[in-house]
């Protein structure tokens, strides 16, 4: 027997943004109209980038960056809740999660300034520790501005596309669909259940330099999941592999042990962030600071060519015993 018109089909969408790709997958009737959402998801990422790329000379996010210490600058809502959550978790962090690392992040060649590690730059720098742009970062959310109390280049790549798939997920709901999973770059959020009342499965991915492969699934519903590793963005000086991530206290690329964090969050945001952060904090206070703030956090640790998993959390302890 055929489906009707009523009956939910399963559907997809997907576009270009910043550097990678954004991807919606959903359940609708067949006469749902997937034109206007397909272009009211791609404008949703794409006012995104636009505020918030730091490739982008003439993003709001490089005009603070361009601003001189104490200048105020207008700033829009949704670049202001990014800065807020970003300075709230680099608070609650202790500085390990910091959206000012910019200058660091272009030294060792990850960034817009070019591929290649500046030698001078990173002497300065490397065993210095940088003051959290918590303490130096003013936001003025009533008045749209904010401004820097001291030199900072600000980068939100380790929150900005959790954002944005936030930012997808309530296009997603506008649009009066209850079930999807939302994706950019790997950072997921899961809406509501799919049609057959199962959660989303998605894949945890295994943290391989040389190929994309699942390491295991966890069940998501009404939930985010976001992963920051050392095994897509990285260097090589010496035989030692250096990853994108920065250590503010270090002055430096994190060189722990650990291959990836994968945090599960209601927000993809804050996902996102507290990834990046229990990267970087990892045995010495990272363990400790994701069971203090009751999140679920999956830790991938190197030991030479083995990897082992550290789960924290009930979803991934759960999902770590089946």
């Amino acid at each position: 027997m055929s489906k009707t018109s009523t009956e939910p089909v399963r559907r997809t969408l997907s576009g270009p943004v910043m550097g990678t790709r954004w991807s919606a997958l959903f359940h609708v009737p067949e006469t749902f109209g997937m034109v206007a959402l397909e272009a009211a998801l791609a404008r949703a990422v794409a006012d995104v980038d636009r505020q918030m790329s730091t490739w982008k000379p003439d993003s709001d996010l490089m005009r603070l960056n361009a601003s001189a210490p104490g200048t105020w600058v207008p700033v829009p809502a949704e670049l202001m809740l990014v800065l807020e959550k970003g300075v709230e978790i680099g608070r609650a962090s202790g500085g390990a999660f910091d959206v000012g690392l910019g200058d660091l992040v272009n030294a060792w060649g990850f960034g817009p300034s070019g591929k290649t590690a500046d030698g001078e730059a990173i002497r300065r720098r490397l065993g210095k520790a940088q003051s959290p742009t918590h303490e130096v970062l003013e936001l003025d959310r009533s008045g749209g501005r904010a401004r820097k109390h001291a030199p900072v280049t600000l980068d939100l790549s380790g929150i900005a596309k959790g954002f944005a798939v936030d930012a997808m997920a309530e296009v997603v709901q506008g649009f009066g669909v209850a079930s999807a999973l939302v994706a950019l770059d790997g950072e997921l959020k899961a809406m509501g259940a799919r049609p057959d009342g199962a959660p989303w499965i998605v894949a945890v991915e295994k943290p391989d330099y040389d190929m994309r492969a699942p390491l295991g699934v966890v069940a998501l519903h009404n939930a985010a999941i976001a992963t920051s590793g050392d095994y897509r963005h990285w260097i090589e000086i010496g035989e030692a592999r250096l990853s994108h991530t920065m250590d503010r206290l270090r002055g430096g690329p994190v060189t722990n042990n650990v291959a990836s964090v994968s945090v599960i969050c209601p927000s993809c945001m804050e996902a996102d962030a507290w990834a990046t952060a229990l990267l970087v904090l990892w045995q010495g206070k990272g363990l400790g600071l994701a069971r203090r703030n009751g999140l679920d956090a999956l830790f991938i640790v190197r030991s030479g060519d083995a990897l082992s998993q550290v789960p924290v959390g009930e979803i991934f302890e759960e999902s770590r015993a089946a």
